[in-house]
């Protein structure tokens, strides 16, 4: 793929690109990183390739047959819904968080160090420097009420028309603080598959009409777990006497996404499964799909810290 990317891409020919994808693991790199190159086309590009790839027929071929192997394989985890699975219900059930819980933000709250604290930043910032992004392509998909909230907090995550205050720029200025390289997909050579695979996840659901009710489930998980989740971080900051770039970000999202979750909760899914009720188990599909990727990630991160082995792919300075 980046061999392929380097070139000059064909004007007025269909060759499809091949390779084969039998023996490929649907969460390894190799799959993750050449969809990741590939929805990277549709948002900023990379510098010095032909821009012309974006709609490329014989590219897009190639991510139609990635993105089936992914999908099947997310479909696989989730596995079958209930026959009364319904996206209101799977979100009241989102919303209670249990009294003891555990998990990574848990861990980065009780007794994480600062130095795998930065490295939960660079596995962060694939998503986070792009924020809100992903989500925004259902905006064209949504109509009356839906839309409207759905654009409501889409545009608390770009700044509210501040440009300082774009969720993306805190992470950019959080990463600053933390000493890490704030680039655009400065990171991208460093993370790993189940890093890649959470926010190729979003591209893949925000960039196929038939998929918006996933989207929105994922969207809706997301803006739902963020509050507490987020709090946990501050808390974590706190503790490790993080600058204060760091703990504003996450503090950022403890009070918008608590508005949030209501929002999306009512005025979002509940519009859309008003309107479109055959949506309703794609919403579900996309709340647990959520599941499905951030776990990978956490586990994989807390198998690596637990074990003392990096969790990123070559060592950060």
């Amino acid at each position: 793929m980046v061999e392929l990317l380097a070139e000059r891409a064909p004007l007025r020919s269909f060759n499809r690109v091949e390779t084969s994808l039998a023996d490929a693991d649907p969460a390894g790199l190799d799959v993750q990183l050449a969809l990741y190159l590939c929805y990277e086309l549709h948002y900023r590009g990379f510098a010095g390739v032909d821009a012309g790839w974006e709609w490329n027929p014989g590219l897009l071929y190639l991510r139609g047959r990635l993105e089936d192997v992914f999908l099947d394989d997310i479909r696989r985890a989730v596995g079958d819904l209930e026959p009364d699975a319904g996206a209101l219900a799977e979100l009241d059930t989102l919303c209670v968080e249990p009294v003891d819980g555990s998990g990574l933000s848990y861990f980065l709250r009780d007794e994480g160090s600062w130095e795998q604290m930065r490295e939960y930043f660079v596995h962060r910032s694939l998503y986070h420097l792009k924020e809100g992004d992903p989500h925004a392509w259902a905006i064209p998909r949504l109509s009356g009420q839906a839309k409207a909230s759905f654009v409501a907090v889409e545009f608390d995550e770009f700044g509210a028309g501040r440009g300082a205050r774009v969720h993306q720029q805190l992470f950019a200025d959080l990463l600053d603080a933390a000493e890490l390289d704030s680039a655009y997909l400065g990171y991208l050579d460093d993370v790993p598959a189940p890093t890649l695979a959470v926010v190729n996840l979003m591209s893949l659901f925000g960039l196929h009409r038939r998929l918006r009710g996933a989207a929105v489930g994922h969207f809706a998980a997301t803006e739902v777990t963020s509050p507490p989740g987020s709090r946990r971080m501050v808390q974590a900051l706190e503790r490790l006497g993080a600058p204060e770039p760091c703990r504003a970000f996450y503090a950022e999202h403890v009070e918008a996404d608590a508005v949030h979750e209501q929002v999306v909760r009512t005025d979002v899914v509940g519009d859309l499964v008003a309107r479109e009720p055959e949506l309703d188990a794609d919403v579900v599909f996309g709340i647990r799909a959520f599941d499905v990727v951030e776990t990978r990630l956490a586990d994989h991160l807390m198998e690596c810290w637990q074990t003392g082995t990096p969790s990123l792919r070559r060592e950060i300075a």
